[in-house]
């Protein structure tokens, strides 16, 4: 949830929707339980354990197609105050008044029930035999992504917890649409400053006034445009005095247009707004109608000079006076809403809450050493997760292995990048060339193709786990996720004997084999500039063929069609009607439907049989 008061709308303006390679070769922080929660009617389903699914496909995916160095972390024990308004927010989705009820108690933190704990434990377990890092987090996940996020650690957070920019998160994520040109729904916190004027005290200020993870109630009355407008009135450093002072009972000195507190109550003294002028009821503007009639004011321009001009429908007078008046009922107006909004925080008890603004603002959010987070990056244990997936989820071996290969493969360019030593892919399959380009959702991948190491015609024989892959029916798996990262990965693999066929990344495929790669884009550029020679209009005598030197077989087109063969046909038909008509009798009407019954198109046969 995060910000209440439906936050994410207000910052959906300030959204960047980045391409492919934002994320390429970054690091990013993961909210798990984000990932779990976020397909909670997917765990209500028939599948078997779809959260093992969701989590496989979304890591595989995020490495081979996005690039990206993902670091999960997990919710540590919470604060008092989230267990209760946990707790507060279940009753009022199960529909019992939370006042009547045993809600948790001040003090006493409590853990997630036993199910979705176990969810996380199997998760964890998936990650870490991927090879991936996991941290775990003193109190909020979301609070850790953003630590890691705001000290350079990652580049940026992926969470739908609007409140990771209150624990100072310069990047989030809030979604991902692979099956998109620009795939990922990003929110950087200096778009957010420059458009909304609010920096990160700010927006604690707005969490507390509107409701948060903590407190799900903020101030009663007051809702998201309001807060929006108090908070603006107060600079970064002086808010939560402001809220301290409001929260006692204390109007500002300082709030929008009112300057002092003296300008919140009315004057006697001679500079007090004075009785408005009268006006004419004709015209509208200062004076009287009689005097008007005679001679135009000041205000009405007219070339007879004879007198005013009517005013029009919603007209408003632009007079000092006029404008004094409107400038008093506006400052009125503004007072009184200030003092409203004043009293109503000043009913809130403890406000505001200094556990909050403290668990916003302090950075002891996970345990680092003193050169900071440990990140490291492994290689999947492929034995043991095939045994792990196979037990759990009831997938054949051949097939988690299958799903494996684009993260292998993108782990083994990696790695020859670095160590051009390494020559196999999983041991068995080596490089042998670029097949072609394609472009999926406007980006470009390499179809490569892999060759079994040793040729000989036993080894090239299709093994039986490779024979069992090729023949199973990939939509079976029911838990096979649809939307978001759980995309399949069944069209980036093809396996065919002793070849198998992948989709990489063209830079990643240019740094691992700079020479076949670089012989590929020059083939290509020499396919391109014949196809543009072969194109390019000839001499102007020579481009002009005749209709009999063209090819047999050839479509024409709509318009060489009728030139060829509709237009003779008309001409020779306008002829023989010439002589029909200059040649009268009987055997006329037979002509006419010996015509008619000719090979013509209909709209000819009409005209020759009803003239």
């Amino acid at each position: 949830m995060g910000v209440g008061g439906k936050f994410w709308e207000l910052l959906k303006s300030y959204a960047r929707f980045e391409g492919f390679d934002f994320l390429r070769d970054k690091k990013v922080a993961i909210d798990l339980s984000f990932w779990i929660v976020q397909h909670e009617t997917a765990l209500k389903n028939q599948a078997l354990n779809p959260h093992l699914g969701h989590t496989f496909f979304r890591t595989v995916n995020l490495f081979s197609k996005f690039g990206v160095f993902p670091v999960f972390v997990l919710d540590g024990t919470p604060s008092p105050l989230k267990s209760q308004a946990r707790m507060v927010r279940f009753f009022r989705f199960s529909g019992i008044d939370t006042s009547t009820s045993n809600v948790a108690e001040e003090g006493v933190s409590k853990e997630r029930n036993s199910t979705f704990k176990k969810c996380v434990n199997d998760c964890v377990e998936l990650l870490e035999l991927l090879g991936m890092p996991v941290l775990k987090a003193n109190g909020e996940a979301e609070a850790l992504c953003a630590r890691l996020n705001r000290d350079g650690h990652v580049d940026a957070c992926i969470t739908a917890d609007s409140d990771a920019f209150l624990f100072g998160a310069t990047c989030v994520i809030k979604s991902l649409r692979p099956n998109s040109k620009e795939p990922f729904e990003c929110y950087n916190m200096s778009d957010i400053e420059a458009g909304l004027g609010l920096k990160r005290k700010h927006l604690i200020a707005v969490s507390l006034l509107v409701g948060n993870d903590h407190d799900l109630n903020g101030v009663q009355g007051i809702g998201l445009d309001k807060a929006l407008r108090l908070v603006r009135g107060f600079s970064e450093d002086e808010i939560f005095d402001k809220l301290y002072e409001i929260g006692k009972g204390h109007v500002p000195l300082f709030q929008g247009e009112i300057r002092c507190a003296a300008d919140a109550t009315p004057c006697s003294d001679e500079s007090s707004p004075k009785a408005k002028q009268s006006h004419c009821s004709f015209c509208g503007h200062p004076g009287s109608k009689k005097v008007h009639f005679k001679s135009c004011c000041e205000y009405c321009i007219t070339d007879s000079n004879e007198g005013c001009l009517k005013k029009s429908q919603g007209f408003k007078c632009n007079c000092s006076s006029c404008d004094k008046v409107r400038k008093d009922k506006d400052k009125k107006k503004h007072e009184n809403w200030w003092i409203n909004v004043c009293n109503l925080i000043s009913k809130e008890t403890k406000f505001p809450n200094d556990e909050i603004i403290e668990m916003y603002m302090c950075n002891n959010h996970g345990e680092f050493t003193e050169k900071g987070p440990l990140l490291e990056w492994g290689d999947p244990k492929t034995d043991l997760l095939v045994d792990f997936l196979a037990y759990h989820q009831s997938w054949q071996p051949s097939y988690i292995r299958q799903r494996m290969l684009p993260m292998l493969s993108t782990l083994y360019l990696r790695e020859l990048a670095r160590n051009p030593n390494k020559t196999l892919l999983v041991g068995q399959y080596e490089f042998h060339s670029i097949q072609r380009v394609k472009i999926r959702y406007g980006h470009q991948y390499y179809e490569v193709k892999w060759k079994k190491a040793i040729s000989n015609e036993l080894s090239c024989a299709v093994p039986v786990e490779q024979s069992n892959m090729l023949e199973e029916e990939f939509t079976e798996v029911d838990d096979e996720p649809i939307g978001l990262l759980d995309e399949s990965i069944e069209p980036q693999i093809h396996v065919d004997g002793c070849w198998i066929l992948t989709d990489e990344n063209p830079e990643l495929v240019l740094s691992a084999f700079p020479e076949e790669a670089l012989k590929f884009r020059q083939e290509k550029e020499l396919k391109v500039m014949k196809r543009r020679k072969i194109s390019t209009p000839r001499s102007e005598g020579s481009s002009e063929m005749s209709e009999s030197s063209k090819p047999q077989g050839v479509q024409l087109s709509i318009t060489e069609f009728y030139r060829t063969t509709k237009t003779p046909s008309q001409a020779k038909l306008g002829e023989d009607l010439v002589k029909q008509s200059s040649s009268p009798g009987v055997g006329s009407s037979k002509q006419k439907r010996k015509v008619s019954g000719s090979k013509l198109s209909k709209a000819v046969r009409r005209r020759l049989l009803f003239g």
